[in-house]
């Protein structure tokens, strides 16, 4: 991508009430676009990262089995309705279509996914089984000012599962939460990530979230730095020791929740009257679980954890492109560095645009690509460029020759 042809540019004036430091870093460098609160429009650096993420998230899941599929963001009033969480679900957007028809925004799909299995579960031969979609979410937030960790429009992947018995849950559940471990140690998250015990379980004493620790959360949990476990504030007078070791020295932190998983057992199943027919041809209610991952979130969180004063710092793995290419008034000499780095497969934000080094050098630490390559003529002279990697304090010159493997 020639940045001279970018849709959109670094900015220096944010909204003013845009608090949140993960908002303001992706605003000023050109990632997203605030609408209104908690609300933001993704533009084209921050839809790549926004992808990349998506796309781990994709492709653990799918190794655990799960399915994609779409389902819709306008939902039925009488779907809700069916397990009473149309008046009781205050977060929840609501509107009237024609011939008074009521309808509500998906905040999440039990409500859809449940009957949408029922219409193809019949007998235990087709349990167990796993849907998920990456969607967005709608949810009337009353505390939309945490940037994109707390948005009243956000996205979503949400996985359930159906199975023959709670037994078929717990093996899975595992399976999942070993998933999830995966995804936080691929987008660069897993060393302050924590799996936490909150409540809210269906049919289980707790639920689990996964907390990433940081100044920036709105969570308060306390650690477990024997295990990696933790505890949520809300159940902390009665689960004081570490549900995992037993361990009764937690520390408290602050965290930003950026997944959660539940076991559901047959609170959905039941309304909806999703059975299946056992060995013995006895009708069963599927026992179900889900469990979510906000991609939007983590794109805000990863932000918020890695960062210095000059920008964002992203990791490899989500990284609008791997180097941003700084010509320094040598154009000529840097297309032909860019084009040979996209024939060898590397992502390249080229900076061909005329300004001064400064300025060049200021927005690149402010988008935060991994690497910095600058092409100048000191550089050109040893037949070299300036490589530094944005972590880092040093630099070195690299020849010409040997770019593409070291950035490989």
């Amino acid at each position: 991508m020639r940045q001279s042809q970018l849709f959109t540019r670094t900015v220096k004036e944010l909204p003013k009430d845009e608090t949140s430091f993960n908002a303001q870093a992706l605003i000023r460098a050109g990632f997203i676009d605030k609408v209104g609160a908690g609300i933001y429009s993704f533009l084209p650096l921050g839809l790549r990262v926004l992808h990349k993420i998506m796309n781990i998230i994709r492709e653990e899941i799918n190794l655990v089995g799960g399915q994609e599929v779409l389902m819709p963001a306008l939902t039925p009033k009488e779907a809700w309705k069916k397990t009473g969480r149309y008046d009781d679900f205050d977060a929840l957007f609501k509107l009237s279509g024609l011939e008074n028809k009521e309808y509500a925004l998906g905040a999440t799909h039990e409500e859809i996914v449940t009957p949408l299995a029922g219409k193809f579960i019949f007998s235990y031969r087709e349990l167990p089984i796993s849907i998920y979609q990456i969607q967005t979410k709608f949810r009337n937030e009353k505390r939309a000012k945490a940037g994109l960790i707390r948005g009243r429009e956000f996205s979503m992947k949400d996985l359930y599962s159906f199975h023959v018995d709670q037994a078929d849950l717990d093996r899975y559940y595992e399976e999942v939460k070993a998933a999830y471990y995966k995804i936080y140690n691929r987008l660069g998250l897993g060393e302050k990530t924590y799996l936490t015990y909150a409540s809210g379980g269906a049919f289980s004493k707790y639920s689990h979230e996964f907390q990433t620790l940081t100044e920036a959360g709105e969570d308060h949990i306390f650690v477990c730095e024997k295990c990696r476990a933790a505890v949520n504030q809300e159940i902390i007078k009665e689960q004081s020791t570490c549900p995992e070791c037993g361990n009764a020295k937690l520390e408290e932190k602050k965290g930003i929740e950026v997944g959660n998983i539940f076991k559901l057992g047959t609170k959905f199943s039941e309304p909806f009257g999703v059975k299946y027919k056992d060995a013995n041809g006895q009708e069963k209610l599927a026992v179900m679980g889900c469990y979510g991952i906000g991609p939007s979130r983590v794109m805000g969180t990863i932000v918020e954890l890695f960062h210095d004063d000059k920008g964002m710092v992203w990791p490899e793995s989500v990284a609008p492109f791997k180097v941003h290419l700084l010509s320094l008034g040598e154009n000529e000499a840097a297309e032909k560095i860019y084009n040979e780095l996209i024939t060898k497969g590397i992502e390249v934000l080229f900076d061909d645009r005329d300004l001064q080094a400064g300025e060049k050098f200021a927005d690149a630490d402010l988008i935060g690509c991994p690497y910095r390559a600058v092409v100048s003529k000191k550089t050109l002279a040893t037949g070299s460029v300036e490589l530094k990697k944005r972590n880092e304090a040093g630099s070195e010159l690299i020849k010409l020759s040997d770019l593409s493997a070291k950035l490989k």
